[in-house]
């Protein structure tokens, strides 16, 4: 691959990214009310178990984890807004933000249970793709704690290729951690894209928002 005319890819803006099901809104004080309820909603040890964060004990300790991400560049932290009702069900960032090679990765995922196995979750995370390989990116990565198995099956559900395990790759929460290594490049979303839009359609689901036809990449 010649990128002998490769300027680098652009940081991506502190912007919202508008979807059908889904908003994707920096993250600020605007969303602190209902995100916190999301973070706090029964299941919430789950949710965290393999976050670098534990769970809120309060809404003081909240607000205060909120307003030191809400003006971080990297993490680069976005609320995943309920198109239709306006809360945050949920928030995820673009993170290890590499312009000089075009390398970006998506973490910090925080689902909450509106959003958990919906369209919802899907379009955030087609949002995520689209908007940075619209910006010149060539690599989107997804890492997870190699024990994580929810995190792999949904990393390998959207597409992202397994490339690998790093061994005593970090130290979190008191614990090693070997980090299992996804990719997505400029390459494979060219042919994952048109599969998501066609997924995504809402002729795709039944009056009780259940997929017809499983996104298969």
């Amino acid at each position: 691959m010649d990128l002998a005319d490769w300027t680098g890819a652009p940081r991506p803006p502190r912007a919202a990214i508008a979807g059908r099901y889904v908003r994707l809104e920096p993250l600020g004080p605007d969303h602190a009310g209902t995100l916190y309820e999301a973070s706090t909603a029964p299941g919430q040890e789950d949710r965290f178990r393999w976050l670098f964060e534990t769970p809120p004990a309060d809404r003081a300790e909240f607000d205060a984890w909120l307003a030191q991400v809400a003006v971080s560049a990297d993490p680069l932290v976005f609320a995943v807004v309920d198109a239709a009702t306006g809360r945050a069900e949920g928030r995820q960032a673009l993170m290890r933000i590499d312009t000089a090679h075009g390398v970006i990765e998506i973490g910090g995922i925080m689902w909450g249970p509106a959003l958990q196995r919906t369209r919802m979750a899907t379009e955030a995370l087609y949002l995520t793709a689209r908007h940075v390989f619209d910006l010149g990116y060539r690599r989107l990565e997804w890492k997870c704690n190699a024990l994580n198995a929810p995190s792999i099956r949904a990393a390998t559900r959207f597409g992202f290729r397994p490339e690998g395990v790093f061994r005593q790759h970090m130290v979190v929460k008191g614990a090693s951690r070997d980090t299992a290594w996804f990719a997505m490049t400029d390459g494979d979303w060219a042919r994952l894209r048109p599969i998501y839009e066609a997924w995504l359609d809402p002729a795709n689901f039944d009056a009780a928002g259940s997929q017809r036809v499983p996104l298969e990449v």
